[in-house]
Formats: structure tokens, sequence, C-alpha cells
């Protein structure tokens, strides 16, 4: 089991009349709310938050990607991933970038230069997420939801292609095309870095995640949701010729550790609610736009989030889908060894800081799952669950 630090660099002031303004901290939540001090303030503590967790033990950091939103402040995840290869120069631990969103660049080179670079300096550290980015990512760029996939694919192919064929050679494609193709640097890591595939539970992108046997990581989503989802991408790599085993699987989540149960539910749930309750609302229509998915998979996806954006939710609704770890060590230990007894997960990405949770709480956060957490998830055998009930 490997087990990364994640945070979403949330902006935490929102106004307080902000749910009777706003139907969304997403695209129409008005930049006049960003404060430039306090930002600086912020990116400087979220980034020192995660090389304290480097420095702790953690296999690994996640950063990612989204766009005009107070939801997360990351709208360049190479740009953070660059600060921290720096900071943890001389270190094992691995820069999970989860992920590039792959369909809002028209230069997808940018993006095989830019890991190679990490790559490069950081001594072979780095995971190379690719994502197509969630539905309200679009109107950022003017792109048309339904052209995500193919240029999804086609950039995948010619990053890959860019990484692992000697240049220079041509791409002539239906969104690229480029009579020279020839990056410098290439990856330390040959034939090139990890690929990961965070998703929500596309159909489609379980699918392609498998044919390729790249890791899948489960973006926030009920448990009961997932082990369907996991099960889906064991049955396409079975049909490709190959057993998922637990490396393939991860599982993103918000962990929470208190020294009892009381206190950690009780120092959680401010930060929790505003989390899911305000910072990850939008109306179904930015979420999901016409033709950004299949209807198959628009229809899972619906279904599996649901109970997260239809209504406000309550830490006990949250507790019984899974959808935040809170908790003593014991109980958090117990609640992780029960999911990943149904999951079969090899990858646990800890979102370690969420909504407005101050430094102090996401410290202590780290420093208890490092403590308690930590070594005895290592340790879990691998399992491969029975499939789920349908």
């Amino acid at each position: 089991m490997q087990v990364f630090a994640f945070t979403l660099m949330p902006w935490p002031y929102l106004p307080e009349n902000y749910r009777e303004q706003y139907d969304s901290a997403w695209v129409t939540f008005p930049n006049s709310h960003f404060d430039p001090v306090k930002g600086h303030a912020l990116y400087t503590r979220y980034i020192d938050d995660l090389v304290y967790a480097a420095e702790a033990g953690f296999d690994g950091l996640g950063v990612n990607e989204h766009h005009q939103t107070a939801y997360g402040l990351m709208p360049s995840p190479n740009l953070m991933a660059g600060m921290l290869v720096q900071r943890t120069l001389g270190m094992t631990t691995r820069i999970a970038i989860l992920g590039n969103a792959l369909p809002l660049r028209d230069h997808p080179l940018r993006i095989a230069e830019e890991i190679a670079m990490l790559d490069v300096i950081s001594g072979g550290r780095i995971i190379s997420g690719f994502v197509r980015g969630i539905g309200a990512e679009y109107p950022t760029f003017g792109l048309n939801p339904a052209h995500s996939r193919e240029r999804f694919h086609e950039a995948h192919d010619l990053i890959v292609k860019a990484w692992t064929q000697p240049g220079p050679f041509p791409w002539v494609g239906k969104h690229y095309n480029f009579r020279y193709v020839n990056p410098w640097p290439r990856p330390f890591q040959q034939p090139h870095p990890p690929i990961w595939a965070p998703s929500q539970g596309s159909g489609e992108t379980i699918e392609w995640a498998a044919q390729h046997g790249y890791t899948y990581c489960q973006t926030y989503s009920p448990l009961a949701a997932i082990a369907g989802f996991f099960d889906q991408y064991r049955a396409v790599a079975r049909e490709s010729g190959y057993e998922a085993g637990p490396q393939h699987l991860a599982w993103s989540v918000p962990v929470y550790v208190g020294r009892t149960d009381e206190e950690a539910r009780e120092q959680a749930w401010p930060h929790l609610s505003l989390f899911v309750n305000d910072l990850l609302r939008m109306p179904p229509e930015m979420f999901l736009p016409p033709n950004y998915t299949s209807e198959a998979s628009m229809a899972k996806i619906a279904a599996a989030k649901k109970s997260i954006i239809g209504k406000r939710q309550t830490m006990e609704d949250m507790d019984a889908a899974a959808l935040a770890i809170v908790g003593s060590p014991e109980t958090v230990l117990r609640k992780i060894e029960a999911a990943h007894k149904i999951l079969g997960f090899g990858n646990l990405v800890c979102i370690f800081q969420f909504g407005s949770m101050p430094q102090d709480e996401a410290r202590a956060n780290i420093d208890r799952l490092n403590e308690y957490v930590l070594p005895r998830v290592r340790e879990f055998a691998p399992i491969t669950p029975e499939p789920a009930a349908v």
C-alpha cells in the first residue's frame, strides 16, 4: 500500500451570504472575492504543509488542476509540482500530478515537455495523471465538451509517443498537427513516468485506463459506487489479458484523525461541510454538461454523485457513504481496513486538508496519520474482493 498526501488548496473565505447570492463556487463566482494578500499566505501554507507531509514519511504528494473556482487554487498543477520537486530534492517522495486536463490544452507537447522536465529534475519521482477535467472546466476555455474525449485520447497518444519514440517525427491528427515532434528533455523514467487516470467514475475512462494498464484513481464518491467502478476495471483488465492488482487502483478520500472520535468529528465537520456543501456545490448542468460523456456514464456518475451534490450533507451522511474517514486512530484504521476489504485498492490518497481547516489542525492530522495509521496501512495484504452485488 502506498499512501499519498493531497490537498485541493481551497479558498476558504466565502462571503456570509454566499449560498443566498451564488449557486456555485465555480465559473460564475466573482473573482472579486479573491484577496491576493490572503492568497499569498494560503499558497505558502499549502505548499509548506505538503512538504511537511513528505518529511513525515508519506510515500507521495498529490496536486491537481481546476479552473475558475474557489474549490481549488491550482490552475497549473505542473507549476505546483515544480515547487514540490525542488522542496523535496534528496527524498524518495513521489509527486503525483492528478492530473493534467488534456482536452483543455491546444498544445499537448507542452505537457510532454513539462512532465519530462519535472521527471528529470526529480530523478524519476513523477506520477503523471491525465484527466479530462469535470464539465465545469470547459467554459473557462470556451471548448465544446462534446469533443472532450476524442481530444483526450489524441493528446494522450501524442504525449506517450513523444516520450517513447525518438524524434523528430510528424503528427497529423484531427485536433493536433505538428511538423516536428522532438521534445527535449526526455523523461528520466523509462519508457515514461507512471500514468494514472483519476475519474469520477466514467465507464469509458475506466475501460480506457484498464486497457492501458494505468492506475485508476477514484475521486470523491460513495464507497458503494466505487466498488462497482473497481469491478469494471478488473473485468476490462481481464479481457485485456492481465489480472489487475492493488497497484492498479487508487482511492482518494478526505481523512481526519483526532485523539478521540468525538474530537475528530467536532474538529473536522465545519471544514468538511464547507468542502462538500459549499465549495463542491454547482448546478447539475455545470457538473455534467450535455454531450460531456455518454448517456450510460452520465447516469452512473449522476447516481453516484446525487447524494453529494443534490442535497446538503450531514456528518452522518458522509459517515454512512464513507465520503470521509473521520475518527480516532483506531476508528480511522478500522474504516480504512474495511474499505480496503471491499475495494482492494493499493494506493490511498488522503485529502488531509479540506475546506477551511487551519494549519495547526492539518499538521496534527498529518502527525497522527503518520504515527498511528500509515505504518499499519502499509502492512495490509493485497486483496482481490468478490465482485460487488449489482
